[in-house]
């Protein structure tokens, strides 16, 4: 079993840069696909980006792509924002799975282990 703890959210400006990190306890980080979600007040949680298990391949959402950029350790997974925008605003949360070796999914319910979420606000 897998612990995930969420850092580095916090407020920034339009066009601004942060950089969220998750680290992983308890399990054989190397095992899981690791991705990143996000879900903004009122609207359901979206696929931000994914990672697979060697780091060789990334996947990225259509409204992050060219400015997020996903990579990990052996121990963390870490989300690099770019260029923020206001819509990006939300809270984030890293996730793991392992049911799909070799690919990387965007289906929330793949995941079996969450953190329990860092805000991000940008301010425009």
């Amino acid at each position: 079993q897998v612990q995930l703890v969420e850092s580095g959210g916090g407020l920034i400006q339009a066009g601004g840069s942060l950089r969220l990190s998750c680290a992983a306890s308890g399990g054989t980080f190397s095992m899981y696909t690791m991705g990143w979600f996000r879900q903004a007040p009122g609207k359901e949680r979206e696929f931000v980006a994914g990672i697979s298990m060697s780091g060789s391949s990334t996947l990225y959402g259509d409204s992050v792509k060219g400015r997020f950029t996903i990579s990990r350790t052996q121990k963390t997974v870490a989300l690099q924002i770019n260029s923020a925008k206001p819509e990006d605003t939300a809270v984030y949360y890293c996730a793991a799975e392992r049911h799909s070796p070799g690919l990387i999914r965007r289906e929330i319910r793949l995941y079996d282990y969450w953190g329990q979420g860092t805000q991000v606000t940008v301010s425009s």
